[in-house]
């Protein structure tokens, strides 16, 4: 039970994180949306801020089925990312702003992904299903987020960027 109980503990330490990276996240969208020169990334933004308010939604009712708030932590890794996306953006102009803003961007998605997979691995363990999958589901919309990310600066935004 001893093992258990520290991946309960474990699993719902990293939950909080990912909603406060998530919270983080919902702040940094708006800014990154309006610093983009393109069209189709503003919407890709926008768009993913709506997506974001939902894994927000998500780990709040997995929170509430284990009877924890879900405040109290900081997630000082998502704090780093987004406080690193800032700087480029500031140095950055143009075209190769937007590039900027897509690199900025992929680092959230990839943080999220490796958290979320995480989270869904404990939460199978720990035999909760349904939590396992909700977390995935958000697990596959952000690996869906990072190949729209990918699409949009192979296809245009990166070309650009060398002009």
């Amino acid at each position: 039970m001893g093992t258990q109980t520290t991946l309960q503990e474990l699993y719902i330490h990293e939950l909080k994180d990912a909603f406060s990276a998530e919270k983080q996240i919902l702040k940094a969208l708006p800014k990154m949306e309006k610093a983009s020169g393109h069209k189709e990334l503003q919407d890709a933004f926008r768009q993913h801020r709506e997506v974001t308010e939902e894994h927000v939604r998500r780990l709040e009712s997995i929170l509430e089925t284990l009877d924890v708030k879900p405040g109290g932590k900081k997630c000082k890794g998502m704090e780093g990312i987004i406080e690193e996306g800032e700087e480029m953006m500031k140095e950055a102009e143009g075209d190769t702003r937007d590039a900027a803003l897509i690199s900025a961007a992929q680092r959230v998605e990839h943080y999220e992904i490796a958290a979320y997979g995480t989270l869904r691995t404990f939460a199978s363990q720990l035999g909760r299903e349904e939590d396992a999958r909700i977390l995935q589901m958000t697990l596959d919309e952000e690996g869906t987020a990072d190949h729209e990310l990918s699409r949009l600066a192979e296809s245009r935004i990166n070309r650009e960027a060398t002009a």
